[in-house]
């Protein structure tokens, strides 16, 4: 198969797995979008009327700066496909494809060099900060690109070691390992600043959103001084940073990878040669510092990149200025404990000492048992495991955020995603992650989990409240109510349910049995 045959076959099987007929015949007759970039010229593709180029480079190879800050691509002559989503980072979780190379985003636009200077929506994912990538089903922009004539971005950047192994203090050369992966978002919000205009956006109009690891990548660069000024609103959905890690805590991680490598520290060096499968094979080594799981990789204060924790002891001044939303769902938990089905049958005697380990602070079990047994007599032990795991270990952070943004005077938009799907008896409720179909309104793509009658009503409040909070940088929708920034004398909270409502402080016996209890971000 020659090369120009090869590449009309990849169209036109990229096309047809889209059900894109029409556009098939347009590229086959060498009418596909062309873009120009700062690097060189990109082809993309149509689908459902919106140009869509994937696999978009924005960074070179990390191979030959691995642990350090990532750099510019060398440009390119002619014209390069961009019809496949680029390699994800080394990881432990299986993607398609994965290599160092993955310096790479994804962009869908409804127009090309047509001034529209349409909002960006630049989408980080999640999966902490050690797995996942930009190319899953659930981010694809086309829907959000048509309901809210925006520019959707999404992309892909280093991950676990690669992106946050914190070496400094083995070697002057490994000054910004901790952050790599944070400088590898503010490169691509970079190349948005530089590129976008060609693809109709304003790159004064950029809004950052991302759940989970992608929300807590947000609440960090939010701190970062050389992230001012990329970025003009943020959401974040179910991921929080209140503190990043501590570097001291940090040289521990990196010494357990180091041992589990069998690398001493005078050959530290050789760290940066090996092959990458090796350090992947070793992701899982048992942290030093917490009590459970393998090494936990995040952000490090490491007084280069990051001067200061991203929500403590207040929120960052340098972006009191950007508007803020603050999300998370009613039943986060459920997505991490759900899967062990004796967790939906536990006995009274048995949920304390599962407790212990999933609370993630340090507080009586036996008296949050007893104090929720008065707020929810009627509720089960499982049902018990999975609202107070929700309150004390995935809410916290979300509300010291809203809460430090409101005393610094610049309150954000919170909401609190209600509405449970009926998939599987409705027993995961709505669980950590299950906002993601509803605001890139896919609901009928691969993965997603929102069905029944209510679903499309759900993505479409969810959907048009993101679009018209990058559009002016206060959320709203048809189906919503007014939507009030949140306050510490009332805590407004937008409930995403059927209908939608606001709440003034939702669960605030919860969070009040919690607050005398000192938060640690998990990790740090």
């Amino acid at each position: 198969m020659t090369e120009s045959t090869r590449r009309a076959f990849l169209q036109q099987s990229i096309l047809a797995a889209s059900g894109m007929l029409g556009v098939s015949a347009y590229a086959a007759t060498g009418q596909s979008p062309v873009a120009a970039t700062r690097h060189g010229r990109i082809r993309g593709y149509l689908d459902d009327g919106i140009k869509v180029f994937k696999g978009v480079r924005y960074g070179a190879d990390t191979a030959a700066s691995r642990f350090m800050a990532p750099v510019a691509p060398q440009a390119w002559g002619g014209v390069r496909d961009a019809l496949e989503h680029g390699p994800s980072s080394p990881q432990s979780s299986r993607e398609d494809a994965v290599s160092e190379d993955c310096l790479f985003l994804n962009v869908y636009t409804p127009g090309l060099r047509d001034r529209a200077k349409r909002p960006v929506m630049f989408y980080i994912h999640g999966g902490a900060y050690n797995n996942g990538s930009g190319s899953s089903p659930l981010y694809d922009g086309v829907r959000l690109c048509r309901r809210g004539d925006v520019v959707v971005v999404t992309v892909n950047h280093r991950l676990n070691a690669f992106g946050y192994l914190y070496l400094a203090r083995h070697g002057g050369e490994f000054g910004d390992s901790g952050n790599a992966g944070q400088l590898d978002l503010i490169l691509a919000l970079r190349w948005v600043r530089d590129n976008i205009a060609e693809f109709g956006g304003d790159p004064d109009n950029v809004t950052v959103f991302g759940q989970s690891g992608g929300g807590a990548k947000i609440a960090t660069l939010m701190a970062m001084p050389l992230a001012a000024g990329l970025f003009h609103r943020a959401a974040t959905m179910s991921g929080q940073q209140v503190t990043a890690s501590g570097p001291l805590n940090a040289t521990l991680r990196a010494r357990a990878i180091l041992d589990a490598l069998k690398l001493p520290p005078e050959r530290v060096g050789e760290i940066r040669s090996m092959a990458y499968q090796r350090i992947v094979e070793v992701l899982g080594t048992r942290d030093p510092v917490l009590p459970f799981g393998g090494v936990s990789f995040a952000p490090v204060l490491d007084e280069r990149n990051l001067l200061r924790h991203p929500f403590y002891p207040d929120a960052p001044g340098q972006s009191a200025h950007i508007p803020m939303m603050i999300g998370n769902t009613h039943d986060e938990t459920r997505a991490f404990l759900g899967g062990d089905p004796a967790n939906f049958t536990l006995t009274w005697e048995q949920l304390p000492a599962k407790l212990v380990p999933n609370m993630r602070v340090d507080i009586q079990p036996e008296a949050v048992i007893a104090a929720y047994r008065q707020l929810y007599p009627s509720l089960s032990p499982s049902d018990l495991l999975f609202k107070i795991t929700t309150a004390s270990r995935s809410w916290r952070g979300a509300i010291i955020e809203a809460e430090e943004r409101a005393r610094a005077g610049s309150p954000a938009f919170v909401y609190q995603l209600n509405w449970a799907t009926p998939k599987d008896g409705g027993k995961f409720g709505a669980p950590h992650a299950s906002d993601i179909q509803l605001v890139f309104d896919n609901i009928a793509k691969p993965g997603a989990t929102a069905i029944g009658p209510q679903a499309q009503t759900m993505a479409d409040m969810m959907s048009e409240a993101f679009i018209a909070f990058a559009k002016t940088g206060a959320p709203g929708a048809r189906q919503l109510p007014r939507w009030e920034p949140y306050e510490l004398t009332r805590r407004q909270t937008m409930i995403f349910d059927v209908p939608a409502r606001m709440e003034d402080d939702p669960r605030g016996a919860e969070r009040r049995l919690f607050a005398k209890v000192p938060y640690i971000q998990p990790g740090t």
